[in-house]
């Protein structure tokens, strides 16, 4: 069993960093007023406000202040701002031992679910695709509050995964099975792969979704998993919805969802809001999960966080 970082209570204190692109200084203080009012304390990293291009800072600055949260007793979740592009860049300049030491809550969709996975492997540490920053704000739909502090403020086990009611998960291949979570964005998945941060499937549930990317794109992505024995390894897959991914040369999503995915022959549900999607369902990464396709059933076995 992986560790679990202790629950989220009233009054605790949020460190909020930059891991991958920067964000609108604005739209950062307005989640930190957002969190505030929730009644959370809120501690900044240095370079939270750092804009170096397409990166909020160095990969040295951006992975200090990461270490720097974990190492904070006082700090009891991590938030970054955003995802974008470059939290691969911070890897090779953490301490996972230290982590491993200090599980902390760590919530975060796109480029960041290439540091959850890590973080998974190399610190056994579970954490959650969810909300990141940008998020906290009134327009952000209740749905994803309700599915965030379910995950991280409370022990409910087993959490069954549900979609807003008139938005139904589809299971494509029947099945049922058992193993530990992990995968998240696609690209940042692709980006490690036949590195020695490359995700383990073996026996995993592998989740998967992307945004903004032509089926052409989303095509070579997942046939690289495939080439790279990812697919063949894994239990079964669960895949979030493709946001704003346009068809190319006639083929949809749908239509490469029944031309790759349902020949595979595993365990397939789809349709799941998550991530990049307006609705986004709180899964952890690294917990254990049942995916029951003949049931169209997807569970979290265990609580994601532990008792103070």
């Amino acid at each position: 069993m992986a560790e679990r970082p202790p629950i989220l209570q009233q009054g605790d204190t949020i460190g909020i960093v930059t891991l991958g692109s920067p964000l609108d200084e604005a739209k950062i203080n307005q989640g930190i007023a957002t969190l505030r009012g929730m009644g959370f304390k809120v501690v900044l990293g240095d370079y939270v406000y750092t804009v170096n291009g397409f990166l909020g800072g160095t990969d040295e600055q951006r992975a200090a202040d990461l270490m720097k949260m974990f190492s904070n007793p006082e700090v009891k979740m991590i938030l970054p701002t955003r995802g974008g592009v470059g939290v691969a860049g911070i890897l090779p300049y953490l301490d996972y031992s230290i982590i491993r030491q200090n599980p902390k809550i760590l919530s975060g969709y796109s480029d960041i679910t290439v540091l959850q996975n890590v973080l998974f492997q190399y610190a056994d540490l579970i954490t959650f695709q969810s909300l990141l920053l940008l998020d906290f704000v009134p327009e952000t739909p209740a749905y994803n509050f309700q599915q965030f502090f379910a995950a991280t403020a409370t022990l409910q086990s087993p959490r069954q995964i549900t979609n807003p009611p008139g938005i139904p998960q589809v299971s494509r291949i029947p099945g049922n099975v058992t193993g530990q979570t992990v995968g998240g964005n696609l690209t940042s998945f692709t980006d490690v792969l036949g590195t020695i941060y490359d995700i383990d499937t073996n026996g995993k549930i592998l989740i998967i979704e992307e945004t903004e990317e032509p089926i052409n794109k989303i095509y070579r992505y997942v046939n690289h998993l495939k080439l790279a024995g990812k697919l063949e390894d894994c239990a079964g897959i669960v895949l979030g919805e493709c946001t704003k991914c346009e068809t190319a040369y006639g083929k949809s999503y749908e239509d490469l969802i029944n031309e790759f995915f349902i020949p595979l022959g595993k365990p397939l549900m789809t349709n799941v809001t998550t991530a990049h999607g307006y609705y986004k369902a709180a899964i952890p990464i690294g917990a254990r999960a049942n995916l029951n396709t003949s049931a169209n059933t997807f569970t979290i076995l265990e609580p994601g966080v532990r008792p103070s």
